[in-house]
């Protein structure tokens, strides 16, 4: 077939289409509902499961993984101090990083305690020496101020403290704190409803911890950190981590350092079998969309055929083949569903937008449409197939009708 006839089929569904206005409406509304449906649902659940990945991530440790040091053994029912153990520092923290890759971040922490000069009488406090990231676990709630930053890794005297510490010490943010006699600037106040942090607690960099912690009896044990980005990426970035403590530690790294999720197995696997649960079902109502959509494009081609069959005939008498014929009607659904995503896109997005408008004002959560041009591309593409699939049929059964049939045909 020549580019010629090619093009002339095209304009002749076109022109079919045109001179057929009402038809060719109900046509496309079957397709405007079909990729309306789809873009809304997926863009509803890409939110939705942004949202739900943003609460695992927020509420759990189920992407994070500890390293930590064996620092005793547990011998008859009683815990032994090892003589040594691994004392994990910043180069660890670059090398394990390096080792995962951006998939997941690495960062450290390590406690202790400090005597805190006060205007009164010294007190007491507990001291988190962290690197950058940390805060991913931490989940601060500032009460003023900021937390701190990767430039404060470079030896900057600096301080987060709660607000019990600030208010026992009488200083706030840009004043200082004095923790075993060196005097830190304070650069954030941590809420009260900071969890897992309270009483008289200061957030220090990393390299700080030496100089603002009480000297221990034996080496303070810093703990290894490694967040992970997806909850499907934890095994592997797991199965990483042992592979660089054995490279680390040597083959028995088991003996000298644990590996483990920071929330048991269970729950990792019952969020990974929710997530791909959500997907299949947020699927299952993006294909039935789809394929009534397409059941419209079907039947009112079908209704065109019988239509259209002493025309059909007529061109097949002075010379249209087959492939005309075929070319002709494939060429009106594909019109069809062009026209009917395009309507779909912008009919879906309001939809979905409005509906997670809706939900935000009725509830709390902070629920937002997942708009991306992936979604869009995938609407435009599947309702092209998608008249390509349910206008075949009908295109076939006008291209094998008899000339002298269906010119006969009332």
């Amino acid at each position: 077939m020549t580019s010629r006839s090619l093009i002339q089929s095209f304009h002749i569904g076109l022109e079919s289409l045109r001179s057929n206005p009402l038809r060719s409406v109900l046509s496309t509304l079957g397709v405007i509902i079909g990729v309306a449906s789809l873009v809304s649902v997926l863009a509803i659940g890409d939110g939705a499961e942004e949202f739900a990945r943003s609460q695992i991530a927020e509420t759990t440790d189920i992407q994070t993984i500890l390293v930590t040091p064996n620092t005793g053994e547990t011998i008859d029912g009683v815990r032994i101090p090892r003589a040594s153990y691994p004392v994990f520092g910043l180069d660890d923290v670059s090398s394990l990083q390096a080792a995962i890759g951006p998939v997941a971040q690495v960062s450290a922490m390590v406690s202790g305690s400090a005597r805190v000069a006060t205007d009164s009488a010294e007190r007491a406090a507990v001291v988190i020496a962290v690197t950058p990231g940390v805060e991913e676990r931490l989940r601060p709630v500032l009460q003023g101020g900021r937390f701190l930053r990767a430039e404060d890794m470079s030896g900057a005297a600096v301080a987060v403290v709660t607000s019990a510490l600030a208010q026992a010490a009488g200083a706030g943010v840009g004043d200082s704190v004095r923790l075993e006699g060196r005097a830190l600037a304070v650069v954030g106040v941590l809420a009260p409803e900071t969890k897992g942090i309270g009483g008289n607690t200061a957030v220090v960099p990393f390299p700080a911890a030496q100089a603002v912690m009480a000297p221990p009896a034996s080496p303070r044990a810093p703990q290894l950190l490694v967040r992970v980005g997806r909850v499907e990426a934890v095994d592997s970035v797991k199965a990483e981590v042992e592979r660089w403590a054995a490279a680390r530690l040597g083959s028995a790294w088991k003996d000298e350092a644990s590996v483990g999720a920071g929330a048991p197995q269970l729950r990792l696997d019952q969020a990974r079998q929710g997530i791909l649960i959500f997907k299949m079902v947020m699927g299952a109502f993006a294909g039935i969309s789809l394929i009534v959509g397409g059941i419209g494009i079907m039947n009112v081609l079908l209704a065109a055929v019988t239509e259209r069959t002493r025309e059909i005939g007529i061109r097949k008498a002075i010379g249209a083949r087959q492939q005309d014929i075929l070319l002709q009607f494939l060429s009106e659904s594909v019109a069809i569903s062009g026209v009917g995503s395009i309507l779909g896109v912008m009919l879906g997005l309001a939809g979905a937008f409005g509906a997670t408008a809706v939900i935000r004002s009725a509830s709390e959560a902070q629920l937002q449409a997942g708009f991306t041009w992936g979604t869009v591309a995938v609407a435009a593409l599947v309702s092209v197939l998608v008249g390509l699939a349910f206008g075949t049929y009908p295109a076939l059964r006008a291209a094998r009708l008899s000339p002298i049939e269906a010119i006969r045909h009332e």
